[in-house]
């Protein structure tokens, strides 16, 4: 199998991920809950983590990365700890369906900046005139449906400008693209520990600054005789039993990350969508959607056939052992503004364990299925 959908899950792995989760499955308890040997492995494991990741992205304490379950678990934190009913939320016109829905259930009015894709100046532009008096900004990184990479040193400094807080949803960009997140200034965010970070499913992380209400409430091994969650990070956020062995495995997966480096990923992605683009930009009625400056996407690209449908399509290629993915992606507001909301897209993503030559083969196997459809 081909597999061309690492913007939903990193199935291709770092061996050293796969080993981490089975030896934490046979030594570690839960941190936090014994002062034998396999509960404080699992402690020892779950702060090396957060100081691992609190030095991939810049942030000054480790008590500020939270361990969630996935980014849209720390995305529902973020906002329904900020947004009253009635405030007025500015975000991009690309977001995903986890930014999207807890706005609504929060009761938030919101405030869509919308600009063409690939259109970064275009972007710039709309969240300046909607950012003053707002009540927050929540924005993605990167579109998840067409790669596009969002301006976000700029909009952050708007924010900082005009004293607006920030979200920022990193699910397309943690681990993929280098982030500061304490030179950005945003008061949260939120990302999968199962996409660029190449740990398992069912792991996530909220980078934090400023206050927080808990989600739920529960045990936490510390101040248990009070009713209420305690009042410091990480504990306030995360009741109940850790996944310690996502979270061994999610720290494998970042020490992957930290030891290849982002800029390396980055551009080794972005060339095997290069080759993907070019080989399929000849292929008659087929839009593919790339950006002019290929600086501003990431190994994500997204066609649509003026002919066959998206779905048709992608599962013409599963059949052939091409994984990709077609549809909305979970992001009707980025095929909105893309014009592609009628149907959506097929979505090719690239990851480090993709080669040229499997890009190439699945190419050609999309221009042969395109001809006999």
């Amino acid at each position: 199998m081909i597999y061309l959908d690492s913007a939903a899950t990193s199935l291709l792995k770092p061996s050293e991920v796969h080993s981490a989760v089975l030896d934490a499955m046979k030594t570690m308890a839960s941190p936090g809950r014994g002062s034998h040997a396999p509960a404080e492995k699992a402690a020892e494991t779950a702060f090396e983590c957060r100081c691992l990741l609190a030095d991939l992205f810049h942030v000054p304490e480790p008590e500020q990365v939270v361990f969630t379950m996935n980014a849209t678990h720390g995305l529902n934190i973020a906002i329904l700890s900020m947004i009253k009913p009635g405030d007025r939320v500015v975000v991009s016109g690309y977001e995903h369906n986890a930014v999207m829905r807890p706005l609504q259930l929060a009761g938030a009015q919101v405030d869509v900046a919308a600009s063409p894709l690939f259109d970064a100046e275009a972007a710039v532009e709309a969240f300046a005139k909607r950012i003053p008096g707002a009540a927050a900004v929540v924005c993605n990184h990167v579109s998840n449906v067409f790669g596009f990479i969002l301006p976000i040193d700029a909009i952050a400094a708007l924010c900082r400008e005009h004293g607006v807080p920030l979200i920022i949803d990193a699910s397309q960009s943690a681990g993929v693209i280098g982030i500061d997140f304490t030179s950005l200034g945003a008061r949260f965010m939120a990302m999968p520990g199962h996409k660029g970070l190449m740990g398992p499913q069912g792991t996530g992380v909220l980078i934090c600054s400023g206050q927080v209400r808990p989600l739920m409430a529960g045990g936490t091994g510390s101040n248990s005789r009070s009713a209420d969650m305690p009042d410091f990070l990480p504990d306030r956020l995360e009741a109940g039993t850790h996944n310690i062995t996502g979270i061994a495995g999610l720290m494998a997966g970042a020490k992957y990350i930290k030891r290849l480096g982002t800029v390396r990923i980055e551009e080794y992605e972005r060339k095997l969508m290069g080759l993907m683009r070019d080989a399929l930009s000849k292929i008659p009625d087929l839009t593919v959607y790339a950006a002019q400056n290929p600086e501003m996407q990431t190994g994500v690209l997204s066609v649509k056939h003026e002919k066959h449908g998206c779905e048709a399509v992608a599962e013409a290629l599963g059949a052939r052992g091409v994984a990709v993915r077609a549809g909305m992606h979970c992001a009707p507001s980025a095929h909105e503004s893309a014009g592609t909301l009628a149907e959506g897209t097929v979505r090719f993503s690239f990851s480090p364990f993709n080669t040229q030559a499997e890009v190439s083969t699945a190419a050609a196997i999309t221009n042969r299925i395109l001809k006999t459809l």
